[in-house]
């Protein structure tokens, strides 16, 4: 290779991933980079760096020692190399932009809906004040979950199964057995009591305090996540979800005594903090007892949790009315535009929430909840009442601080070390090339300077 620049031809090709193995000529020196696939980003990233003065122990290098290769295949060889590395970057920055732009319309999608749902129901119970039968009748349009997947199924499988087929598919996710009356007693009621109470005291709430604040509250469940799967699934302790944690409680704290204690407050958040609880359990529970589900066996189990609610949660609702405490004087006063569209919306974020992991980042997921807290603070603003004194900020900021400290990979810290020992080695590596052309520098100028006798001799 000498002086050239160009590309070190070695035996090997491909590196982890197909992603390549390229070698570069800089300063009469051979580095062989090694790209290995990231399976989160999709992209080809530098995973091990090795510099030789021209010599790899490789078999390759050995037989091109014996006999060498002409310049002319050796600089084929290298523009092959670097056309595959350029179309590997080329398709790995293709998907990455595809799923950047689907983080962004899932992240406004969850972040709409959310916040569509919350200010919808607030108006809702401005004319028909039954909380439980909004859940009720919400907590129905779960049946629709399967029927959407088997249509997705349907366009995007290149094997069709029939519905039949892919419910016994989906069916294995129970047991052995498939969904028989046990399972459906033992492991759908209780997620069924869960979802039932998580989403009644969350509009609950909704009556006794404004939206802004039990939207935020409602943040918190990430951090009561964090705190069950520590004790009950001994999940890897982590210092900073601890303190995440605590934000969480100081901010449920300072959010109580931003209103002064009064009753109507502390009711409220009360309840939001319930919600918060029961969604915390009911992920917890569903690690413990079922982990992990397929997008097809979790849209099973949502619509199994509809066929509960109309089962067992049905008489609940019609004794409430008979008590008179959801009472409606007539039908015809029900706003059924009001109820489908909550209706519609809650459906439509746990739409997003449980199936947009399949096209963008869980990160870009929950980061649509947080920003659904400034979109209803904004609209509090201008339809209510609401006092944003310095302690709500404080306990907002706080809050959504602790929420974002738990969005952060368990290996946060090994990756930030790394970029840290990546800094210094490039720091170190840049300070004696500067001064190598500083040194080099100064006999060059000398020389420009002095003229030459031999331009006056004639």
């Amino acid at each position: 290779f000498g002086n050239h620049s160009g590309t070190c031809v070695v035996d090997s090709k491909e590196g982890t991933g197909n992603c390549p193995l390229q070698g570069e000529v800089k300063r009469n020196e051979c580095t062989l980079v090694w790209y290995k696939l990231n399976p989160d980003t999709s992209l080809c990233s530098k995973m091990d760096i090795l510099s030789n003065p021209c010599v790899f122990s490789s078999a390759g290098d050995e037989r091109s020692r014996e006999s060498p290769a002409p310049a002319e295949a050796q600089m084929q060889a290298g523009a092959e190399g670097s056309g595959r590395v350029n179309r590997c970057c080329w398709k790995c920055s293709v998907t990455q932009l595809k799923k950047i732009f689907w983080g962004v319309a899932v992240v406004l999608g969850v972040c709409s809906s959310w916040s569509g749902s919350t200010q919808l129901a607030k108006l809702t119970f401005k004319k028909f004040d039954a909380p439980f039968t909004l859940t009720w009748f919400a907590t129905n349009w779960n049946f629709l979950f399967f029927p959407l997947y088997y249509l997705g199924h349907v366009f995007k499988s290149a094997e069709k199964q029939s519905p039949k087929q892919r419910y016994r598919e989906c069916c294995r996710f129970f047991g052995d057995n498939g969904l028989t009356l046990k399972v459906f007693f033992t492991k759908a009621a209780p997620f069924g009591v869960l979802w039932t109470l998580t989403n009644y005291l969350y509009l609950h709430a909704i009556k006794k305090i404004n939206t802004t604040d039990v939207s935020v509250l409602f943040c918190c469940n990430k951090a009561f996540v964090f705190l069950l799967s520590w004790i009950v699934l001994r999940d890897r302790f982590m210092g900073v979800r601890i303190v995440a944690a605590i934000f969480a409680i100081a901010g449920i704290v300072m959010m109580t005594y931003a209103d002064g204690f009064h009753s109507h407050s502390v009711i409220g958040i009360a309840l939001v903090v319930g919600s918060a609880s029961m969604s915390a359990l009911y992920k917890v529970l569903f690690k413990l007892l079922l982990g992990s589900a397929k997008f097809g066996e979790a849209a099973l189990f949502l619509s199994v949790l509809a066929v509960f609610n109309v089962l067992f949660v049905t008489c609940i609702p019609v004794i409430l009315y008979f008590t008179k405490v959801e009472y409606w004087s007539s039908f015809d006063i029900i706003p059924w535009g009001n109820l489908c569209g909550f209706s519609i919306l809650l459906l439509t974020f746990n739409i997003l929430l449980n199936f947009g992991i399949a096209i963008t980042y869980p990160t870009l997921i929950s980061l649509g909840i947080v920003l659904s807290v400034p979109v209803n603070a904004v609209v509090d603003h201008y339809t209510s009442e609401i006092v944003f004194n310095s302690v709500r900020v404080i306990a907002i900021i706080i809050i959504g601080l602790g929420f974002l400290l738990l969005l952060l990979p368990e290996e946060w810290d090994v990756w930030v070390i790394k970029l840290l020992t990546r800094l210094k080695v490039r720091k170190k590596e840049e300070v004696p090339e500067g001064n190598g052309d500083i040194a080099s520098g100064l006999p060059n100028k000398s020389r420009r300077t002095r003229p030459s006798m031999s331009s006056f001799a004639h």
